[in-house]
């Protein structure tokens, strides 16, 4: 097959290997969306136990959010100095400790410091595995694969909502407490399968380690692989996450943290107080859970739709679109929040089908847009930047729901999604079909076609 000079792995078909790391890689994702919707459920008994204020709900809520803010940064500099695969397994360890540690908290402030806890793990985990999964797939699976890290975020949210309804109605006062420590379970499946993954060889030839690179192609590419076919990068003077912010590498920080940070804002927040919200606008009789579960349901959706339309569609216009039209359902939401609950859940249905594209977005271009050397630390900045906004809009979600009403609240996450959509028109890049060191070049650079068999994926 004809395929580019240095671009052989890029070129190379989908194995069973990358189905496997994308799997595997989808835990820390999973892992996200259920810790954090688990405690929306777990609040409706939490606040009256621990009689808990508006502001101690807002923080609490937060918490996780914060440790990812905390926890992504420190594991993206962590991966890109130590590797990806020491780190990959270890932060979902501290997830497991945590989680169970939740059992036995009996005051607001031990339960904030252990979510805090886990978030950080779960932050950990964004940099290191979404980097690995990046620099082992072929260019053209790289934006699926990617992208459908979300997806599981979604699954692992609609099972947290099923598992906490099922808690809730079985376990009377003491069910929040095996809802948070329910999240041990999953983490120990996926602590379990992830055992035994090989080094990013990028980052081991980055660092000089050729022959262990090229040990680990021939492992998972056959033995015709060679240290030749990972393309050569761009050399930089600088190679640590200061040389972002003073190169050209700025703007796409400066663009992937805003786009990320609107991006997850209105969906965080509806998520950590999913069943209030939906409350507030006159879901109620047990009809919050469920039309929360039916929500997620309707993001799942959406995550597989924009799968299906980002490499077909491209990265530009559909992180347009799916900011345009999400926030234009939250703007109806928000104007009409008196409703009937058909039309309610419409609308919901709207923002959560069609915000999938910024979804998936948010694994696919911060791991596309960086180089080797400081892509963790890149993805850890970004991630940490937009739960910074994410944890501040979710502190602000109760007193927001009491001063300014469920309408209020809507319009100002309509704003946010707005503002993505401005910004992505302004600044959003298109590196759909580019391989891995193309799209991570300031420059395009591309590479002259030869005739190389590519080694038999296994």
């Amino acid at each position: 097959m004809t395929v580019n000079a240095g671009n052989r792995l890029d070129e190379a078909p989908l194995s069973r290997f990358h189905k496997k790391l994308a799997l595997y890689s989808s835990g820390g994702p999973f892992l996200d969306g259920y810790v954090l919707s688990i405690i929306g459920v777990a609040m409706v008994q939490i606040t009256p136990q621990l009689d808990l204020s508006d502001s101690a709900q807002g923080l609490i809520g937060a918490s996780a959010l914060i440790g990812v803010f905390l926890g992504a940064f420190t594991g993206g500099w962590l991966t890109d100095r130590y590797g990806r695969q020491v780190l990959y397994t270890i932060d979902l360890a501290a997830i497991i400790v945590c989680s169970v540690a939740q059992f036995w908290a009996d005051d607001a402030v031990w339960l904030f410091v252990l979510r805090l806890l886990i978030g950080m793990a779960v932050g950990a985990d964004y940099p290191i595995a979404t980097s690995l999964l990046a620099e082992f797939t072929p260019s053209r699976y790289r934006g699926p694969l990617l992208g459908g890290l979300v997806v599981m975020w979604f699954v692992g949210a609609a099972v947290a909502y099923i598992t906490g309804e099922i808690l809730l109605n079985q376990l009377g006062d003491d069910a929040w407490r095996w809802m948070l420590s329910s999240a041990a379970l999953p983490a120990t499946v996926i602590v379990l399968l992830r055992l035994g993954t090989p080094e990013s060889p990028r980052w081991l030839a980055n660092k000089g380690r050729t022959q262990e690179a090229e040990a680990v192609l021939k492992q998972v590419y056959g033995p015709e692989a060679t240290i030749a076919d990972l393309a050569e990068e761009e050399e930089r003077e600088n190679v640590d996450l200061k040389a972002i912010l003073r190169s050209g590498y700025g703007g796409r920080m400066l663009y992937i943290s805003v786009f990320w940070t609107c991006s997850v804002i209105p969906l965080f927040a509806i998520y950590a107080f999913g069943p209030r919200i939906l409350d507030a606008l006159r879901l109620e009789d047990g009809l919050a859970n469920v039309g929360e579960a039916m929500i997620t349901v309707m993001f799942l959706i959406g995550c597989v739709i924009a799968l299906f339309g980002v490499n077909r569609m491209g990265r530009r216009p559909l992180v347009i679109h799916s900011f345009l039209w999400s926030g234009l359902a939250l703007l109806v939401l928000g104007l009409f929040p008196d409703a009937p609950s058909g039309v309610i859940m419409t609308l919901f249905a709207l923002y959560a089908v069609i915000i999938g594209g910024t979804q998936i977005l948010q694994w696919i271009y911060p791991n596309e847009l960086f180089p080797t050397e400081v892509r963790g630390s890149a993805v850890g900045l970004a991630s940490s930047a937009s739960r910074v906004g994410a944890a501040t809009g979710t502190y602000l979600v109760p007193m927001a729901l009491t001063g300014w009403g469920v309408g209020g609240t809507m319009l100002a996450a309509a704003a946010i999604s707005l503002v993505g959509a401005v910004v992505s028109v302004l600044w959003a890049p298109e590196t759909r079909g580019m391989a891995l060191h193309e799209a991570a070049a300031l420059a395009p650079r591309r590479t002259a076609p030869v005739e190389t068999p590519v080694g038999g994926a296994r």
